[in-house]
C-alpha cells in the first residue's frame, strides 16, 4: 500500500521514497525552477502539509532527507512574496510571517532524523531551513549566507535562535550581523555541517548517512529528538522575529531593497 504523501502531487516539491531492509527513507526536494527554489507561500503550505502527512503515517520512515532540485538548495524568500510584504500593514505582516516560518520549520517537529542535503547555494531563509534540520551535508562550492540585514530586515525563519544554538553566540552572531558568505568547507570546519563534499556527491552522502541512521532503534531516536530541542524557546524567538520583520517591511529601507533588486544595484539605506 502506498503512503498518503506518496500519492499526493505537489507543485513546488518532489518526493521520493526508498525502501530498505530496515525501513523507508523519504527524500523531499524543493523544486521551484523559475526562481532557484525560492520560497513561496504555496511552497510553504505544501511543505507543511507533507510534514504533517509524514508525521501521521502508521509506520514512520527511518529518516528524511531535505534537498533541492535545479542545482541549488534554496535562494531564500521569493521576490514577489517579499514585495507583497512591503504592501501590507504591520499587523498583517506580523501575523503572516509567523505563519510562514511555521510552514517550513514544521520539519523540526518530525520525530525521525532529518538530514539537509544542501546540494548548492542556500541563502537567507533557505539557509535557516537547513539549521532546522538535525544534520547537514554541504556542498564544497556552495555559497551560504544569512543576508537578511543586507536586505534591510531582521533575520527570520528562526535564524536568530537557531544560529546561536548551533554555533554559539560569537560565530552565530557574526554570521547574522555581517551577512557574510561562506562555503561548505567552512561549514564543516566550524561544526555546522557533518560533512562537505562536491555538490554532485551531496545527496549520495546524505543517503549514506540516512542508511546508517536507519540501523538505530527507531523508538530510541524518536525519544531522543523529543529531548534534544525546545520548541517553546524557538517559538518565542519566532514571535520576536515576526514582529521585528513586520516593522522592517514597512520601512523606507525595505522599499529601497525591493527597488534596488529590480534595478540590479546595491541598496542605499537611510535608516528610515
Amino acid at each position: 500500500m502506498k503512503s498518503r504523501f506518496e500519492t499526493k502531487e505537489y507543485e513546488f516539491l518532489e518526493i521520493e521514497s526508498r525502501e530498505t531492509e530496515d525501513g523507508k527513507i523519504v527524500s523531499v526536494f524543493l523544486n521551484n525552477p523559475t526562481s532557484r527554489n525560492s520560497m513561496t507561500w504555496k511552497m510553504g503550505e505544501e511543505f507543511a502539509d507533507l510534514i504533517h502527512s509524514i508525521r501521521k503515517e502508521k509506520v514512520l520512515p527511518r529518516a528524511v532527507i531535505v534537498s533541492g532540485r535545479n542545482d541549488v538548495f534554496c535562494a531564500g524568500g521569493d521576490l514577489n512574496l517579499l514585495r507583497s510584504f512591503s504592501e501590507k500593514t504591520f499587523s498583517q505582516n506580523r501575523r503572516d510571517m509567523r505563519k510562514f516560518y511555521g510552514f517550513f520549520l514544521s520539519v523540526r517537529k518530525l520525530p525521525v532524523p532529518v538530514i539537509a542535503a544542501v546540494n548548492g547555494h542556500a541563502i537567507g531563509a533557505g539557509l535557516s531551513l537547513t539549521f532546522g534540520c538535525d544534520l547537514r551535508i554541504f556542498a564544497d562550492e556552495g555559497k551560504y549566507s544569512f543576508n537578511f540585514v543586507r536586505l534591510g530586515i531582521h533575520p527570520g525563519m528562526g535564524s536568530s535562535f537557531l544560529s546561536p544554538e548551533l554555533l554559539g553566540k560569537s560565530l552565530g552572531g557574526r554570521l547574522l550581523l555581517t551577512g557574510e558568505t561562506f562555503d561548505g568547507k567552512f561549514a564543516k570546519s566550524c561544526g555546522l555541517a557533518l560533512d562537505s563534499v562536491p555538490k554532485t556527491e551531496v545527496y549520495s552522502r546524505a543517503m549514506e548517512l540516512a542508511l546508517s541512521l536507519s540501523k538505530a532503534a527507531p523508538l530510541a531516536l524518536q525519544e531522543l529528538k523529543k529531548n534534544l530541542y525546545s520548541w517553546k524557546q524557538l517559538d518565542s524567538a519566532l514571535k520576536k522575529e515576526a514582529e521585528s520583520q513586520a516593522r522592517n517591511f514597512i520601512s523606507d529601507d525595505f522599499k529601497e531593497t525591493i527597488k534596488s533588486i529590480l534595478e540590479k544595484r546595491e541598496p542605499k539605506f537611510t535608516g528610515k
